[in-house]
């Protein structure tokens, strides 16, 4: 009976990838003049800059193939691909226009197909992904119509007209009876969206999403939620959020209400590795995984201090009974190794390997949390993972306030409230599971 059991749950572990945050730059150039290197830099030196890129540069297209040919080399056939898009450089307005954002989004889209000309991708619209940037309409307009041309072998004809409309979409995953995808334009909510700034409801999109999720409940599906701008605060900025207030406090209600259907949410925008635990009742009811980008710009956010990272990719192993989130593997491409000697993008960490937790459920991720609130070592091993290993200077206290406040509370006056008191100690909960993981001193656990 064991091993039969065994099998049917392996049998029924699969897997997805999500990539997010490329942000090719066309303009690379390597030559004589550091500040001329590429357009994104700013005119910050790109000193030592080589094929695959440097920190202060958004991809070369070197690296923009290097990242899908890698995808293709790991795992070539996905159940899925997960797309949270940013796709353009950070250069000003007048140096891209609509024409070269279209192209830039084609051009990737085009390598995508390629390398995976039967896989079935779920892409949402970055802030990059329009012109003016971060300006995205809450109503038809070119560039959703001419991405949803684009992307139209990747959606149900109903999907793109959706898209079309407002840059979102529901579906059936993988066309499966009780699985629903829903692809939001969160961009809609951008504090930087002068667009949308006094609607209560940008293309109706919440009403959509709370429609659809009670739909889901009625009918007891699962469903994946993915998109490109999360709730919450940036855990590298104190008091950084997203969101507009309202619109914030919005997205908790709808994710508190239906939770029960809610297995995973897949975001992008910060370029970093981190996640956000939402709750009811005090318990954990869902995450947001937050995926590194592939670009290793450095942010110019004020103060950000050394906000580059390493690139990264990462695949999803999932029940494909339940949708429930067993594992994440991350991989990744150290750029200054890569220029220098070799390519080679490499696994940085596996969640249950790396944590010592047996799943990515929300009560596993929460417990992730809670070690490194009590557990300086754990803290500066998500710290580091952080960057995609690329700062690994120490987590001071300061640091350790940022990060678990904003994990834990994606409630705005919260997220104050945790700040203000840097009240990040684990629950009671919390603190025997740190006793028992000190008593153990390893715990193996079976990589899949």
């Amino acid at each position: 009976g064991g091993n039969c059991c065994k099998i049917l749950y392996l049998a029924s572990l699969r897997s997805f990838w999500h990539i997010s945050d490329l942000h090719w730059d066309y303009t690379y150039k390597l030559g004589d003049d550091p500040s001329l290197v590429c357009s994104s830099s700013g005119r910050r030196p790109a000193e030592g800059a080589g094929k695959f890129g440097h920190y202060v540069c958004d991809s070369p297209w070197e690296l923009i193939n290097s990242s899908i040919y890698a995808m293709k080399n790991i795992l070539e056939h996905p159940d899925f691909i997960v797309w949270t898009g940013d796709d353009t450089p950070h250069v000003p307005n007048e140096d891209l226009g609509e024409e070269k954002v279209l192209f830039i989004i084609e051009g990737l889209t085009q390598i995508i197909k390629q390398l995976f000309p039967k896989t079935k991708v779920y892409s949402a619209l970055g802030n990059h992904d329009y012109h003016p940037k971060s300006q995205l309409p809450a109503e038809q307009n070119n560039i959703y119509n001419k991405v949803g041309d684009l992307w139209k072998d990747w959606m149900e004809p109903s999907s793109q007209d959706n898209f079309q409309k407002g840059g979102y979409y529901t579906e059936r995953l993988l066309n499966r009876p009780g699985f629903r995808v829903l692809v939001l334009n969160t961009n809609l909510y951008y504090d930087q969206n002068s667009v949308t700034e006094n609607m209560q409801d940008p293309a109706n999109q919440l009403q959509w999403m709370d429609d659809v999720l009670s739909k889901a409940v009625l009918n007891n599906e699962k469903v994946y939620i993915i998109g490109h701008i999360p709730p919450g605060v940036f855990e590298k900025k104190r008091n950084k959020a997203w969101f507009r207030p309202h619109f914030n406090k919005r997205y908790l209600e709808l994710i508190q209400k239906h939770h029960c259907v809610i297995m995973g949410q897949f975001f992008g925008h910060h370029h970093t590795d981190s996640f956000r635990m939402f709750y009811s009742d005090e318990n954990p009811v869902s995450t947001i995984f937050l995926t590194p980008g592939v670009t290793p710009w450095k942010t110019t956010l004020p103060g950000v201090d050394d906000g580059a990272n390493n690139p990264g990719i990462r695949i999803f192993e999932y029940d494909s009974e339940t949708l429930l989130v067993k594992d994440m593997i991350t991989f990744y491409f150290n750029l200054t190794h890569a220029n220098n000697a070799r390519a080679r993008w490499e696994k940085e960490y596996r969640l249950t390997e790396a944590f010592h937790v047996p799943d990515a459920s929300p009560a596993s991720m929460h417990r992730i949390m809670e070690n490194m609130a009590g557990d300086s070592c754990i803290l500066q091993k998500y710290y580091e993972f952080n960057s995609v290993s690329y700062d690994r200077k120490p987590c001071n206290a300061g640091c350790r306030i940022n990060h678990i406040c904003a994990i834990r509370e994606v409630d705005f006056e919260m997220y104050k409230h945790c700040v203000e008191t840097g009240d990040t100690s684990p629950t009671v909960e919390g603190a025997i599971w740190l006793l028992v993981l000190s008593a153990v001193s390893e715990i193996v656990i079976p990589s899949l």
